[in-house]
């Protein structure tokens, strides 16, 4: 796909999707906050400087668990109350949790403003991919999706160096700073998503409100032939096979999704957003510090200034990766970026294991500071983008809210195990942790050749009758195996 359509004035469903994309900004923000911020004098000063590793893992993962509970609730209340106004209610609740955060004044506030903040993030965070989906010309779709993702890569950055920027500040304004820009960012993007996100017009037309949905479309300027690719009608495909039908009342069941056509690719968004964490790479952003550390960058300065320039490196490499998604494939990304992601992994397992890294001499070190760029550059060209795009597309209309933010769900979850036991691994091991996320990146390659279905390029329908064509032949392939007095049961 080239530049072309983006050099000259942007219709208005682009401007939608960069207004959807920048509450990304927030977890990024977040993300790239609290590994520095635990590490920061005056933060320990306050809150004590001697937590154990399991505490230090408790405090960045608190915000996790809490969003892993909401985003299985956020796809419901995105169904009843519409995609902007169930993003609106997640970014204000986001930015209560950040201004608790910013005035604690014990470690239990610090870590109850996490909870809430947490809340906020799993009510709108799966809920930007399904929007910007479901507002995106087919030949868009791809690159527009991956916005949410790019803005987090941006948040990363603006996150490490405001923590590099005030960490000399002699007062708990070092620490406090952050969380002000990021509750005061929140409320800001939590009006501006309720007053000027459009409704979904595939909600709408779910909904029975066509006449207002063919205004959106008119509003966004999505021309008749792009729309008619992407909206589908109300019709067989839309309602489960065991269903009576839509009614007024009942537009979407939460259990949706694990019924007999769905709960096949419900699974595998699940499993895919979930090793997508188990590839280790919140470990990295959460704790960069700390690995830099361990790598031989003894001086807090100095693996501070080391994190904020591994987020540039994120950031910079997602810009190509944005654009040319469509043009690598969801399937063959998360394949090759797995394969990627495992050698980097072993690799400095292997270096630690065989005791090759040593924080005063040799080239050990500085190989493996090397490889933490390239791993993390790996992962936002591939699983960074495809990952999130892939677990929202494979659903269909009625259960796309619901299965997305249930993988999110999931990808909460072991979010908060990769915090919890990362710093816990690394205190105890300095190769264990890397050769289990090498293993488990190996997994999600293997399960991604076996179970993906191609998706780039397709309409809607097109994806639906891929899966539809594979369950099928999944059957046909059964088939053969049963006495020819069992097919006839089939």
């Amino acid at each position: 796909m080239g530049l072309s359509p983006y050099l000259t004035k942007p219709p208005p469903y682009i401007l939608a999707c960069v207004l959807c994309s920048a509450n990304g900004l927030l977890f990024g923000m977040d993300t790239g906050v609290i590994g520095p911020v635990t590490d920061m004098k005056d933060f320990k000063a306050q809150f004590g400087g001697s937590q154990n590793a399991t505490i230090h893992g408790l405090i960045v993962s608190s915000i996790l668990i809490p969003a892993a509970l909401s985003s299985f609730f956020a796809g419901y209340l995105a169904d009843k109350l519409g995609r902007p106004k169930g993003i609106s209610i997640g970014v204000f609740i986001f930015g209560v949790g950040a201004a608790i955060e910013a005035g604690a004044t014990s470690l239990g506030m610090f870590v109850g403003g996490r909870v809430v903040e947490g809340l906020g993030e799993g009510l709108f965070l799966g809920n930007l991919v399904v929007l910007i989906c479901e507002i995106s010309p087919t030949s868009t779709r791809g690159p527009l999706t991956t916005g949410p993702q790019l803005l987090i890569t941006m948040g990363l950055v603006v996150g490490y160096f405001t923590c590099y920027g005030t960490s000399n500040i002699p007062s708990s304004f070092s620490w406090r700073a952050p969380w002000i820009i990021i509750a005061s960012l929140s409320m800001i993007l939590s009006v501006s998503s309720f007053l000027f996100l459009p409704q979904s017009p595939r909600w709408l037309t779910l909904h029975g409100r066509q006449a207002e949905a063919d205004e959106v479309w008119d509003k966004l300027g999505v021309s008749r032939a792009e729309r008619e690719k992407i909206e589908l009608q109300v019709d067989v495909q839309e309602v489960a096979p065991d269903d009576g039908g839509l009614n007024e009342n009942e537009t979407h069941k939460l259990f949706e999704i694990f019924q007999k056509d769905v709960r096949g690719r419900t699974a595998l968004a699940v499993f895919l957003m979930g090793v997508q964490q188990l590839s280790g790479i919140d470990g990295v952003l959460y704790y960069a510090p700390l690995l830099f550390q361990q790598a031989g960058l003894k001086s807090s300065e100095a693996s501070f200034l080391a994190s904020g320039v591994s987020a540039l490196v994120i950031f910079a490499v997602t810009i190509p990766g944005l654009l040319y998604c469509d043009k690598w494939g969801r399937r063959h990304s998360i394949i090759y970026g797995g394969v990627g992601l495992a050698i980097i992994m072993f690799l400095i397992g292997g270096l630690y294991a065989g005791n090759a890294v040593h924080a005063s001499f040799g080239a050990g070190r500085w190989v493996v500071i090397v490889a933490i760029y390239i791993f993390a550059v790996i992962y936002s060209l591939s699983w960074a983008i495809s990952v999130k795009v892939y677990s929202a597309e494979i659903q269909p209309q009625r259960t796309r809210a619901s299965a997305t933010t249930l993988a999110h769900s999931s990808n909460w979850i072991f979010n908060f195990l990769v915090a919890l036991v990362t710093p816990v691994l690394l205190a105890k091991s300095n190769c264990g942790a890397y050769f289990l996320f090498g293993g488990c990146s190996v997994i999600g390659a293997a399960v991604a050749a076996f179970y993906m279905v191609e998706t780039k390029g397709r309409s809607f329908n097109e994806i639906e009758k891929a899966f539809r064509h594979r369950e099928l032949r999944k059957k046909g392939i059964f088939n053969v195996f049963r006495r020819p007095s069992e097919k006839h049961s089939l």
